[in-house]
């Protein structure tokens, strides 16, 4: 088979390209589910962090969600204006930006319980497939410099 030197950019050779729609057709099917609890994925991202941990930085947010405080700053606005979290300075070091889930946020948590197995049944890889696929996104992650 001839190589043309221009194989290199064709879609079909790009691995960015399956991720980039996979990602987004993936975000798309959360969409009716989260307009449900009024959030959107990365509101949503961000809540399963405080669920989990209760209270965070937004350094060490942006550091679970690989995200920058610039991109942060909007949703965290956002999920306190809709009473999900507050935002308050530490009282040992007033740069450092602290966010913790209210009980009206932490009780959005029961109603996002089914999410995850809703969306399960969206996913047509079989659960070996599933974990397989997690540990080569895992890795990805690990490998990409940021």
């Amino acid at each position: 088979m001839h190589m043309d030197k221009f194989d290199p950019l064709k879609l079909d050779n790009q691995l960015c390209f399956p991720l980039y729609v996979a990602a987004k057709e993936t975000i798309k099917l959360y969409r009716p589910l989260l307009d449900e609890l009024n959030l959107t994925y990365t509101q949503y991202l961000a809540m399963m962090c405080f669920w989990e941990h209760r209270q965070l930085s937004v350094k060490e947010l942006g550091e679970k969600l690989y995200l920058d405080s610039g991109t942060l700053t909007p949703v965290l606005k956002s999920l306190e204006a809709k009473g999900f979290v507050r935002r308050r300075r530490s009282m040992s070091d007033e740069r450092v930006l602290l966010v913790e889930v209210t009980d009206d946020g932490q009780a959005l948590r029961e109603c996002a319980l089914p999410i995850p197995g809703i969306m399960a049944g969206h996913i047509v890889l079989s659960p070996e497939d599933t974990q397989t696929l997690y540990r080569l996104l895992r890795e990805l992650l690990k490998g990409i410099e940021h």
